[in-house]
């Protein structure tokens, strides 16, 4: 994401130097002065992400500069950069809301993985103010939330489609939301006010399912001792949502073909046709095609099923629907576990953007359900996941999308990883302890503690860590 960045500094050839390396290396727009005053007026405008600043200027020196930017604008960026460089000044820029603190001479490559991280980490800090806002937005699909350009696809589709008598066949993976979808195409049909019955067509025995499906009469079979209304008749004048309809049974499919053509079915053991006035949903994360070939579905009940087809996308295909629907699920699970959490912090949701998600959507829920239940604070942290150990193992193999790359760029960000993911491992082994940590590595503490600030980690989140495992142990 490309952003702004204003760089401040008395001495016109630092100013240069740093407005070439930003071009150059980067896509953000950089402006530069050497008047702290002039700066701040430039910043009322609200333009920009970034400020790098020098720490002695004449008029206002980077302490009180990093101050009055604060006031103006508490979630702006600020990395103070001094040829004078002590840790007491480092301390007291941080403390003061610095984003990083760089000691003149610095590498063109310490400069450029500094930006790349604050930009970072204000590109999903913002993005997350804006997606609590846009969660109230959602107009009529606040269990089917989504705002890339494959789910804005559906919606419209779901309201165009909505309205009709047309049978639907919703197909995708597990856990995409199929229930979901086939619930706001009621919601939107002219049958909204009448019933919307689902039947699992996995979860009902075989010689149960019919039965269930057109009722029976008194006597149809052992333990009928009276007539009993199917949910075909429940859902008169409704829709009727057919879920896991690949695993129906040859015998079920053709009397369901029949109902589909005709509108009309028997209970069971009964002789008077009915008519069923329905809207028809079905669902299968089954290829049905595959499953024809293969002898296992009627070929004449697809097409008669597949009048109008929803493939929904696996999580992995709408990665930016991600933030959405974690926090959609944060405020579910906060509210029904009584907890006050508001936020989900940068680098929480970063390492939420990398998973793969094999069971979609409803791992995403039961991964935030868990954090909710972990979480101490007022904002979702990363290790309030408790995300799985091979998970973070998986993430650092080689993605394909780094082919596309330079080698140089492609090398930068697997080091970024790497350093990220040893550096969260070493300190949850070491409860914390930077020293006990680096002494581990074989690397000076120094040394840690610039890796730690580059990848944007904090010790204070694996001292909570280390609580929430003895608060494990002494449960089990």
């Amino acid at each position: 994401m490309k952003g702004s960045i204003l760089v401040v500094d008395d001495e016109q050839d630092m100013l240069l130097l740093l407005e070439r390396i930003i071009t150059e290396d980067t896509e953000h727009r950089v402006e530069t002065t050497v008047d702290p005053l002039e700066a701040l007026e430039r910043l009322k405008t609200g333009l920009y992400d970034m400020v790098i600043s020098d720490l002695k200027m004449p008029k206002m020196d980077g302490i009180r500069l990093l101050e009055s930017i604060k006031a103006l604008d508490s979630t702006l960026s600020v990395v103070v950069m001094t040829a004078f460089g002590t840790i007491e000044t480092a301390v007291e820029a941080t403390r003061k809301g610095a984003s990083d603190f760089i000691t003149k001479p610095f590498r063109r490559e310490r400069i450029l993985v500094t930006i790349e991280n604050v930009m970072s980490f204000q590109s999903v800090t913002r993005e997350n103010r804006a997606l609590r806002e846009a969660l109230g937005k959602q107009n009529g699909f606040a269990s089917l939330l989504g705002a890339t350009p494959v789910m804005r696809d559906i919606f419209s589709r779901i309201r165009q489609v909505a309205p009709t008598h047309g049978t639907v066949l919703i197909t995708g993976p597990s856990g995409t939301g199929k229930e979901l979808a086939a619930k706001a195409l009621h919601a939107y049909s002219h049958q909204k006010d009448n019933r919307f019955i689902t039947i699992n067509c996995t979860a009902i025995p075989e010689n149960v399912l019919e039965s269930e499906l057109f009722g029976h009469v008194k006597g149809a079979f052992t333990g009928a001792w009276k007539d009993k209304r199917g949910l075909v008749e429940d859902a008169h004048g409704g829709t009727l949502f057919l879920d896991e309809i690949g695993d129906l049974s040859p015998i079920l499919q053709t009397k369901l073909l029949r109902l589909l053509q005709e509108g009309e079915y028997r209970p069971v053991g009964g002789n008077v046709t009915r008519k069923a006035d329905i809207r028809f949903i079905a669902a299968t994360n089954r290829v049905l095609k595959q499953e024809i070939a293969r002898g296992r579905f009627r070929e004449d009940l697809y097409y008669r099923l597949n009048v109008i087809n929803f493939e929904l996308p696996s999580l992995a295909e709408r990665r930016g629907d991600i933030p959405l629907l974690s926090y959609h699920f944060l405020k579910k699970y906060a509210g029904i576990n009584g907890k006050q959490i508001g936020e989900i912090c940068p680098l929480a949701m970063q390492r939420l953007m990398t998973l793969d998600y094999p069971g979609n959507v409803r791992e995403l829920e039961n991964i935030i359900e868990r954090g909710v239940i972990f979480c101490r604070t007022e904002s979702l942290k990363t290790q309030d996941l408790f995300l799985d150990r091979d998970r973070s193992e998986e993430a650092l193999a080689f993605p394909p999308s780094l082919s596309q790359l330079s080698f140089k760029d492609a090398r930068d960000q697997m080091i970024s990883v790497f350093h990220r993911q040893y550096i969260d491992r070493l300190l949850r082994d070491n409860d914390g302890n930077v020293s006990r940590a680096a002494q581990k590595a074989g690397i000076q503490r120094q040394y840690l503690h610039r890796l730690m600030k580059e990848s944007g980690i904090v010790t204070d989140a694996y001292k909570d860590l280390s609580d929430h495992e003895m608060v494990k142990a002494d449960m089990d």
